[in-house]
């Protein structure tokens, strides 16, 4: 339920934003981790972590100007692939940064990173593979970039992405059917 009042309030943050930043820029957004965000062991649940992150690439990308260009084109974003390490735990009622980060893209997949950090340091890093889609299919990287009004260089991927990039295809590649 959390989840959802959480969105909520993201969506009213969203309406009164006037700031936008570059489509290669850090986006930060604060959160509190309240007691129904964390399991037994009294520290932010693993599928909270996600959940976050959710929430966190819907905030970059009203930050980097796309939302409305998104929903009045009726795009959805699709995660194909979640990478997630966890440095230290969030303890409850402990305030937290997610920083998020288009890290670049590829032919088809952009990459994002996002990291959780506070005062305590640097609580887990994830990178995170998607598209964007509509009722046609997979929107182009082209395309993707012309409504977000980017003519700069394409970024050179941080080495760590080309490295799970690599495993994502020999974890494709080992687990098709025999012909």
């Amino acid at each position: 339920m959390n989840l959802y009042i959480r969105l909520l309030l993201l969506f009213f943050k969203i309406k009164r934003n006037k700031q936008y930043q570059n489509l290669l820029d850090t986006v930060d957004i604060d959160y509190k981790a309240l007691p129904t965000d964390c399991d037994i062991n009294l520290h932010l649940t693993n599928s909270r972590y996600l959940a976050m992150m959710d929430l966190s690439r819907t905030w970059m990308t009203e930050r980097v100007g796309l939302l409305k260009q998104i929903m009045k084109r009726r795009w959805f974003p699709i995660v194909n692939a979640t990478a997630i390490t966890y440095i230290r735990d969030i303890k409850p009622m402990q305030r937290y940064t997610i920083s998020t980060k288009l890290v670049g893209w590829d032919h088809k997949y952009f990459y994002i990173e996002q990291k959780f950090h506070s005062e305590r340091g640097l609580h887990a890093i994830a990178y995170v593979r998607g598209v964007f889609k509509s009722k046609k299919g997979i929107i182009s990287i082209e395309e993707m970039l012309e409504v977000a009004g980017f003519d700069g260089q394409t970024p050179i991927l941080p080495s760590e992405v080309m490295y799970w990039k690599e495993m994502l295809e020999q974890k494709k590649l080992s687990n098709l059917p025999n012909r």
